[in-house]
């Protein structure tokens, strides 16, 4: 077999993605089947399954032609003694029934953080996504994910289902049981700012920063006062509290986009929070470049985070990291990897496909590629060249 794929171009030293030690990794998913009656092993399955993913097939039936096209090249490839290549029907019941789309997850990141390392930035974000192409005809719901995402890797470090009789609040916390917080910042929007999970977050050695609405207006109210100047008299004012500020501008898609941030420490203890040691005001300024339309939004959050440990400009970079998730994994996800077109009525099968997704995806940004589509290509192209030499 060979045992790499080069791809060139991205570094200059080229690419090497290293076939054996994927399929050497994925002997550790435990195969769910009786032995009795076994065509193919686990690891070669999921091995050409994730081939052609990485090459572009993302549903079950265009893997399964994918498959089909190149099966003498597979078979000669893989050194397989059957002369076929699995059928749609094994491929959806390897990713169904034979694994546990958890422990996939596990064996898939350690190959990533064996073999390219990493998985050891700061930065944390917590967000959830309803997969739409199981929502079933006439309903709203259908399967839900939270994922734990480091933004600065494009990795996914865990991902659960969020059962049909708890939400996202419920389910944080199993997440963040299983990681390991200390050093690091989770950041979640407003519906993670909840007392039980920054007192969690703090347990596990991390830091916190969460964003606060409607949802908590109490500590909402009491965040938006201190960025309310104070009240002057004749012969009488009180102090501005101290105050650091950062400010990025980017211009892009026909808009400039202005943030600043805004922090003070809460240095007396005004807010009853776990750990809470500094809020901010995040402004977002969006000025159309061609209409010169100004839309100005404002939001408010809190962090345990001392100014020592972030400043203004610190918590700048990792609050728009944190939106950072929406193209870096779901829109990837939604729509080069065509996750919400694809209808799926079984949530063992989606929550794989999930998994296959979030694989996909941080290998190609460990590759050292930003476009996944082009990256798409180039991996089709490239490991169909390779093919062509077992033909």
């Amino acid at each position: 077999m060979q045992d790499h794929i080069t791809m060139e171009g991205v570094l200059s030293e080229g690419i090497v993605f290293d076939v054996n030690a994927l399929m050497k990794h994925l002997e550790q998913v435990s195969d769910q089947r009786s032995k009795r009656g076994i065509r193919y092993t686990l690891s070669f399955l999921l091995s050409i399954i994730v081939m052609a993913k990485l090459c572009g097939q993302n549903k079950p039936s265009a893997i399964a032609e994918w498959l089909k096209l190149r099966e003498k090249q597979l078979v000669s490839l893989f050194g397989k003694e059957r002369s076929t290549v699995p059928s749609l029907n094994t491929i959806r019941r390897t990713l169904r029934e034979t694994i546990m789309a958890t422990e996939l997850h596990s064996v898939f990141n350690r190959f990533l953080h064996q073999v390219y390392g990493g998985q050891q930035s700061v930065l944390v974000t917590l967000d959830g996504k309803t997969l739409r192409g199981t929502i079933p005809k006439g309903e709203t719901s259908g399967v839900h994910l939270l994922a734990a995402y480091l933004p600065a890797e494009g990795i996914v470090l865990m991902q659960v289902a969020v059962e049909s009789k708890e939400n996202e609040i419920s389910a944080a916390p199993r997440i963040l049981t299983a990681l390991d917080l200390r050093g690091r910042v989770v950041c979640g929007d407003a519906l993670f700012t909840q007392r039980d999970l920054s007192a969690q977050v703090l347990y596990e050695g991390g830091d916190y920063i969460w964003f606060v609405k409607e949802n908590q207006p109490r500590l909402k109210e009491d965040v938006e006062q201190f960025f309310v100047p104070p009240r002057k008299a004749p012969g009488w004012h009180a102090p501005e509290l101290a105050q650091e500020r950062a400010r990025t501008t980017e211009k892009a898609h026909g808009r400039l986009e202005q943030r600043t941030l805004t922090a003070i420490a809460d240095d007396h203890g005004f807010i009853d929070w776990p750990g809470l040691h500094q809020v901010f005001e995040l402004e977002r300024k969006v000025t159309d470049i061609s209409t010169g339309v100004i839309t100005v939004d404002k939001v408010v959050g809190i962090t345990s985070l001392p100014p020592e440990k972030a400043s203004a400009k610190q918590l700048l970079e990792w609050t728009r990291s944190h939106w950072g998730i929406e193209n870096g994994l779901h829109y990837r996800r939604d729509v080069t990897l065509d996750e919400d077109r694809t209808r799926i009525s079984n949530k063992h099968l989606a929550e794989s496909m999930a998994v296959l997704n979030n694989f996909v995806i941080g290998l190609i940004s460990k590759l050292g590629f930003s476009n996944l589509a082009s990256a798409q290509r180039m991996f089709d192209a490239k490991f169909t060249l390779a093919l062509a030499t077992y033909g």
